[in-house]
């Protein structure tokens, strides 16, 4: 195996990962992958925009206060407090990179305001590309960067381990050439999330939970997994993932209705159409349950104003057959975002001395139980750019930069092999499809004991039965169980995470509830393969 050597290698290169590297300078850093740099993860599909009080009449204090009051009891106070008091100079620091923010007919940055919003104080670009055009900007000054070197279409299989702390990382640069260590003293994962884990997601298929799944394996606390967020409306047409429909729809007026144009979110919740996204989301599937179809209309709000406001959502829409200033959009809830993940402090340090991470595969404690509209794309650029700043720290007081030549016997956490051997009675494709219809269906929107205990019970057969897979399917496994795990852990309803066998909140369990993971078919095994860290 040949190996290479850097200071810091940056794993994903979504905004998260993109902002560390802008602010690892002068480090020589390794951005690694597995699509083109600007063109894969989640945050080219960011439509909704990033939060940040920047309005005469708005406050880091206010912003704070909603982002706490979404979390349902779990938000880190002083995480949301550094996380909101940084937005306004990081909307300065996008700008400064080239990113093109949409304006108001003044000159001044135009503000949207989403669910759970006090104030309008969503910064978008292009109406409803947001993460798409920061992408771009980001990606062009990383490219412009000298120190930086991009490896593209390269996966990222196994974090190297030495003496309980991470030495770098093991990656597949495909097409059948053999594996590269790449070692540094420091690796920080923004590798986003698990969408790919459910039936229906909004996520693109690269987000298999790789960087999850290497931590886990390294022996990293993870935390929070319970807690995934379903986007309330995704383009219910054929696809995957499904196309988002933005949240700035219903924060401009759109409402949700059902085929005989009722409005039953007015029900559910004083703020109908503005309510958090988790009740949202469940009311409109529990309205499908009851056998009900379901509609964004925005045909009085928008009308023939979408196409250029929301170009996006305009040409998802009429790829569809749906022409969305003429007719209701019908929508159904999506996986979209895990509020869970990597437990890491205000400054990215993660359990493992050496590792760090930022964006949707860490859990800073920012979310809670319930992510606030608009705060991903936040909490990415803040803590990305923390991450670095602590990372540059840590190399400057240490040796590890100037003897990293002397790790060259660092092992991998746990080393992947080449399959062999038949995969029983399913393709990989089969078996992905069949994973994610389990999650949806046993691991969803809403849970019980018998479902989440039947769900860890067949991925651990299948985990049994695949032991020896490399990639994406073996991430997807790992991550699946422990989500589940943490599921069946947590006896009540929360936020994102609600049981059906536990429909009430339980102010005994107003904490976080960490999980070491353990390998499949371990001495511990089956409901206990992921215990609590209590």
């Amino acid at each position: 195996m040949d190996t290479h050597r850097a200071d810091v290698v940056v794993i994903g290169a979504g905004v998260a990962g993109l902002r560390a590297v802008l602010a690892l300078a002068p480090l020589d850093v390794v951005l690694v992958t597995k699509t083109r740099l600007g063109a894969g993860g989640s945050s080219p599909f960011a439509q909704g925009g990033i939060a940040a009080a920047i309005d005469r009449g708005d406050s880091p204090r206010l912003h704070a206060d909603d982002t706490i009051a979404v979390g349902s009891g779990l938000n880190d106070a002083a995480v949301v407090r550094l996380m909101t008091d940084r937005a306004p100079g990081e909307i300065e620091a996008l700008l400064a990179t080239g990113t093109r923010f949409d304006r108001a007919p003044g000159g001044e940055l135009a503000l949207g305001r989403e669910a759970g919003h006090q104030r309008r104080r969503i910064v978008h670009a292009g109406g409803d590309a947001t993460g798409s055009e920061m992408v771009r900007s980001l990606s062009a000054a990383v490219s412009a960067q000298p120190g930086v070197e991009v490896r593209e279409r390269v996966f990222a299989e196994e974090l190297q381990v030495e003496g309980g702390r991470v030495r770098g990382v093991v990656v597949d640069p495909g097409g059948g050439a053999a594996r590269i260590r790449i070692e540094a003293p420091a690796v920080i994962l923004a590798t986003g999330g698990a969408g790919q884990l459910y039936r229906y997601t909004t996520n693109p298929s690269e987000l298999t939970g790789d960087g999850l799944a290497m931590a886990g394996r390294a022996g990293a606390t993870l935390v929070d997994l319970e807690f995934v967020q379903f986007h309330p409306t995704a383009l219910a047409a054929a696809g995957d993932p499904l196309p988002l429909l933005t949240e700035a729809l219903r924060g401009e007026g759109a409402v949700v209705v059902d085929e005989s144009g009722d409005r039953f979110l007015a029900r559910i919740h004083p703020d109908a159409e503005l309510a958090p996204r988790d009740v949202v989301a469940r009311a409109i599937f529990e309205h499908q349950r009851a056998g009900h179809r379901v509609f964004l209309d925005a045909r009085d709000a928008v009308g023939d104003a979408l196409a250029e406001r929301f170009p996006t959502v305009y040409r998802s829409c009429k790829a569809a057959g749906i022409d969305p200033a003429r007719e209701p959009m019908p929508v159904t809830p999506a996986a979209h975002y895990f509020m869970g993940g990597v437990m890491v402090d205000a400054r990215g340090r993660s359990s493992i001395p050496g590792l760090w991470a930022c964006g949707e595969v860490s859990a800073t404690g920012a979310h809670g139980a319930n992510r606030l509209a608009s705060n991903s794309l936040l909490e990415a650029v803040v803590f990305g750019s923390e991450a670095a700043r602590d990372v540059r720290a840590s190399i400057a007081g240490s040796s590890d930069a100037a003897d990293a030549a002397a790790h060259a016997g660092a092992h991998s956490a746990a080393p992947p092999s080449r399959r062999t051997g038949s995969w029983a009675d399913d393709s990989p494709a089969a078996l992905r499809r069949r994973l994610r219809s389990l999650m949806w269906d046993r691991v969803g929107l809403v849970r019980d004991r018998d479902g989440l205990e039947s769900a860890i019970d067949q991925i651990e057969a299948l985990e049994r039965e695949l032991r020896d897979t490399p990639g994406e399917l073996r991430n997807l496994l790992a991550a699946g169980r422990w989500v589940a795990c943490a599921a069946l852990a947590r006896r009540e309803s929360r936020g994102s995470h609600v049981r059906s066998d536990y429909p009430l909140t339980d102010e005994s369990l107003r904490r976080h509830l960490p999980i070491q993971p353990e390998p499949a078919g371990s001495a511990a095994g089956g409901r206990m393969a992921a215990h609590l860290v209590l």
